[in-house]
């Protein structure tokens, strides 16, 4: 990962000045009942998918599909930035995607459930609005067909 000194002055600007979106209208809505009974989502934007699918390019605004039995040795990871570091992810993929912490969670009796699929998203600087007003708005409404009370967002 470098660092921002060694960046052209171009670079350097596009990571410091990155456009953040307000969001103050978004909902807050607290858990109508308790963590065992709930069914979690899992939301994911660091860009990874399940080995044999489509790799995620630059600028990519789609999603991918990850089927929560899915084991992890088959989930990578090809979220293309020069702005963080994969060894973590490497190393352990529960620190992006932590699927089996979730299990474990479920296991314990702790979290109601799962849902069946997790979602995996690469945000790009060139259309982050496409995620927000189109493929976002998929991913929320299979989360609720599936029958998800919560997501958990992890970022990459």
């Amino acid at each position: 990962m470098p660092r921002l000194e060694d960046l052209s002055e171009q670079a350097r600007q596009g990571h410091l000045n990155f456009p953040c979106f307000d969001h103050d209208d978004a909902p807050f809505v607290p858990l109508a009942k308790p963590l065992s009974q709930v069914r979690l989502g899992l939301v994911t934007t660091a860009g990874i998918h399940v080995r044999g699918d489509k790799p995620f390019a630059s600028g990519d605004q789609d999603c991918r599909v990850l089927p929560m039995d899915t084991p992890l040795r088959d989930v990578v990871m090809s979220h293309t930035s020069i702005g963080f570091d994969r060894t973590p992810f490497m190393r352990d993929p529960n620190i992006t995607y932590p699927v089996d912490r979730l299990r474990e969670l479920v296991a314990r009796g702790e979290l109601g459930g799962l849902g069946p699929n997790g979602y995996s998203f690469m945000g790009a600087l060139r259309s982050p609005r496409t995620i927000e007003q189109e493929t976002g708005p998929q991913v929320g409404q299979s989360l609720r067909t599936e029958g998800v009370d919560a997501v958990l967002l992890t970022p990459t």
